[in-house]
């Protein structure tokens, strides 16, 4: 029963708006990738498009089959020991709205129309999610023992759409603190301003930003499909030929484009890199992972349990003299 009611959930994925692999989600990446196909390929035939979608040995690759794995694996532990820990939005949301009206006092709801207060509130929470999703990769990446949890997401070799799940049980626990604490500050700061009445534009239940960011490309973030917006949009928004770059094993890559959607975080802590950087048409290519042998990441065993021995060893080993 357990089994069955997960599996079916996995299998109601491609029908919620909330994940990433939602179908409008690949479709739309289908369409994104048309031009590209066209930009590099001498001969326009269906096939040829396929084989330009799925190449050979990628799907199959056996890092793309720790990726499905690792999808099952993880939606199972998720409803296994998730529910055992209480983590809410709404103590956090009532805890900042009533700081601040301890010191700043009561604030009269600001008399706007409606649509004004759902657009801002929509708009705050889809950067303020933006901002500290960036701070999160930002500190996997800079403190050792975060970085050896997150390092199973960037131990992929190949990316497909399903990397996104590739991630260990630890940083997906962190990710689900993050998101209930932004919305909790968010809520609360706005239901200081606003009032009770809040609600956010959404496009099938999901964010209308996030809708739009899902739309323009999200899946082909981690695929092998060079998508540039060019260095002017790049400046703004990630796109997914920058995110590859952060996926990128060269050492020149490392630390670089921490961002989701915006780019304007990347500027600020100076990691921001555009894909204009790789000369694409003078055959540059990217490889992916996180080292030349790719040690404890090649099984699952070692994607589940190394982190945990790696991770203490990074807190308790004695620094060499």
């Amino acid at each position: 029963m357990f089994l069955s009611s997960n599996l079916t959930e996995l299998s109601n994925y491609f029908f919620d708006a909330n994940k990433r692999i939602y179908f409008v989600y690949l479709l739309s990446a289908l369409l994104l990738t048309l031009p590209v196909f066209i930009a590099q390929s001498s001969g326009y035939s269906f096939s040829a498009f396929l084989r330009f979608l799925f190449p050979k040995g990628t799907y199959n690759h056996q890092s793309a089959k720790f990726d499905y794995a690792l999808l099952v694996i993880n939606k199972l532990i998720k409803s296994a020991l998730f529910p055992l820990i209480v983590i809410s939005m709404a103590p956090i949301a009532i805890a900042i709205s009533s700081g601040i009206e301890s010191i700043f006092g009561y604030l009269k709801p600001l008399v706007l129309p409606h649509g004004v207060i759902i657009a801002i509130f929509t708009l705050v929470l889809f950067v303020f999610d933006d901002l500290t999703r960036f701070l999160l990769h930002y500190l996997l990446h800079k403190l050792p023992a975060l970085w050896e949890f997150h390092k199973v997401h960037h131990s992929a070799l190949v990316l497909t759409p399903f990397t996104i799940y590739r991630s260990h049980p630890v940083e997906s626990l962190l990710y689900a603190f993050r998101m209930v604490l932004t919305q909790g500050v968010v809520v609360g700061v706005c239901y200081y301003f606003f009032g009770p009445t809040l609600k956010m534009y959404d496009i099938l239940g999901a964010n209308a930003f996030v809708f739009a960011f899902n739309v323009l490309g999200s899946n082909i973030r981690h695929s092998h499909i060079w998508l540039s917006w060019g260095n002017k949009i790049e400046n703004y928004f990630i796109s997914p030929a920058q995110h590859q770059i952060h996926h990128s094993d060269q050492a020149k890559h490392f630390d670089k484009n921490f961002g989701s959607a915006l780019a304007i975080w990347d500027r600020l802590f100076a990691c921001h890199i555009k894909a204009s950087t790789i000369k694409v048409k003078q055959g540059e290519k990217i490889t992916y992972g996180i080292s030349v042998n790719h040690q404890g990441h090649n099984s699952l065993a070692q994607l589940y349990f190394e982190p945990f021995k790696k991770a203490y060893q990074s807190i308790f080993s004695k620094p060499k003299e």
